[in-house]
């Protein structure tokens, strides 16, 4: 549990933009060994294909430049988004430079959200898909903008983000109806859910992949480590009451904190 210490990092402010370099071909390349994780996938795309991929104008070129990274990873090509869903492990959504620079939303495979749905997100900027989170764009915004404009090919670049789930399931999509934590508390019911982001240029420029996988780990098996449970109810302690709401924690964060804090 000790690499899940860096989540929370102490402080007041929920939003920080910290990145590091990793491998792009480690991050997406195959990392479930009994194919558990395509098997659902193909599940999810098979039930309902419009809800976990989609294209949307510019689609296909940035998919093409991804089948060339793609290779030189080791990973299959694809050319549509369903095959992305069901043969590359992580969720991947292309994103293109327009020509005011900003960079938006094209399409890809989103087979696991985290309560958000694909195809609402389709031509949006990263400010105006992040507006939704209170507190976030007047918190990097900013840094989030000029770091994309600044991002060159090679290296991924990767960061955490994490919530609090009632869930084990992977495949959030709000079309599920999965309800968030509520009282009483129990830690073996309750999960810390992170999505580990990587973010990488296409060198031609035009284009960015951002990929996303989930981790779960079960609160009773957190709260076994006393300084990772610490630092969890302190990150709960300072939230926002508005970003409580939005993460659906409002009717459990202070007792959740509380819980974990003894």
């Amino acid at each position: 549990m000790n690499h899940l210490r860096a989540l929370f990092p102490g402080g007041d402010q929920p939003f920080r933009l910290t990145m590091r370099r990793g491998d792009p071909g480690e991050f997406f390349g195959p990392q479930d060994r009994d194919g558990a994780i395509l098997s659902e996938r193909a599940t999810w795309i098979d039930e309902t294909p419009q809800r976990y991929t989609a294209e949307s104008p510019g689609f296909g070129a940035l998919l093409q430049e991804l089948a060339s990274l793609g290779s030189a990873w080791g990973l299959p090509t694809v050319t549509e988004a369903v095959g992305l869903g069901r043969q590359w492990e992580p969720d991947v959504l292309l994103l293109a430079r327009g020509e005011d620079g900003a960079f938006r939303l094209r399409g890809g495979a989103l087979c696991f959200p985290s309560g958000w749905a694909l195809e609402e997100k389709l031509g949006l900027t990263l400010p105006e898909i992040h507006g939704v989170v209170p507190g976030l764009n007047p918190a990097i915004g900013r840094a989030i903008d000029q770091f994309l404009a600044n991002l060159r090919p090679g290296p991924a670049f990767l960061r955490d983000n994490w919530g609090i789930a009632a869930t084990a399931e992977l495949n959030l999509h709000p079309a599920r109806g999965l309800p968030g934590p509520t009282l009483p508390i129990q830690l073996d019911r309750l999960w810390l859910r992170v999505e580990h982001q990587a973010l990488v240029a296409f060198p031609s420029g035009q284009g960015i992949v951002f990929g996303i996988r989930i981790a779960l780990h079960r609160l009773d098996h957190v709260s076994a480590d006393r300084e990772l449970a610490a630092a969890l109810a302190q990150a709960l302690r300072t939230m926002p009451p508005e970003l409580a709401r939005y993460k659906r924690l409002d009717t459990v964060w202070t007792t959740l904190a509380a819980t974990l804090g003894v």
